[in-house]
């Protein structure tokens, strides 16, 4: 993110839950730790839900406050880790005709190569041909791979 996206952000009149929001509404991917004087359930669960890291409550010790980054820190780490993935698989899929993308669709969607066929008007023979084609191609052996390739994608 640009440096003035934060800046902007700062300078606005808003609370830190409303500051969250704002982050990921933006989607910065910054992780957030919650810390207040004056906390109670519904605050938590509002922070928790705008994907906070960590709620901490006044006074809290520099331990618990180290371990709340470390916590973000970690969950920085595996979403980067979870975006390179989602990047990779969409990078892969992208190859793919147009009437690849199709079968991958409906294989993905848990279809067997005869009602591929049939949906659409091409024989069971060709779907097997493509079905082939697009294992290659994302370099897949199962058909577990492929979905698990098709969710990470999507993501």
């Amino acid at each position: 993110r640009r440096s003035s996206d934060l800046v902007h952000i700062r300078h606005a009149d808003m609370d830190g839950l409303t500051l969250q929001e704002e982050l990921l509404k933006r989607k910065t991917g910054l992780p957030v730790v919650i810390m207040t004087g004056h906390g109670d359930v519904p605050l938590a669960v509002r922070a928790m839900r705008a994907g906070a890291v960590d709620f901490l409550e006044k006074p809290f010790s520099r331990k618990q406050l180290l371990a709340s980054v470390e916590k973000g820190l970690t969950w920085r780490r595996a979403a980067s880790a979870s975006n390179a993935e989602a990047e990779t698989a969409r990078a892969r899929t992208a190859d793919l005709t147009d009437r690849e993308r199709d079968v991958f669709d409906l294989l993905v969607a848990g279809h067997q190569n005869k009602v591929i066929a049939h949906k659409l008007s091409i024989s069971p023979r060709t779907v097997q041909v493509h079905r082939g084609r697009v294992m290659h191609k994302l370099s897949v052996s199962s058909l577990q791979d492929l979905v698990r390739l098709a969710i990470a994608a999507k993501s």
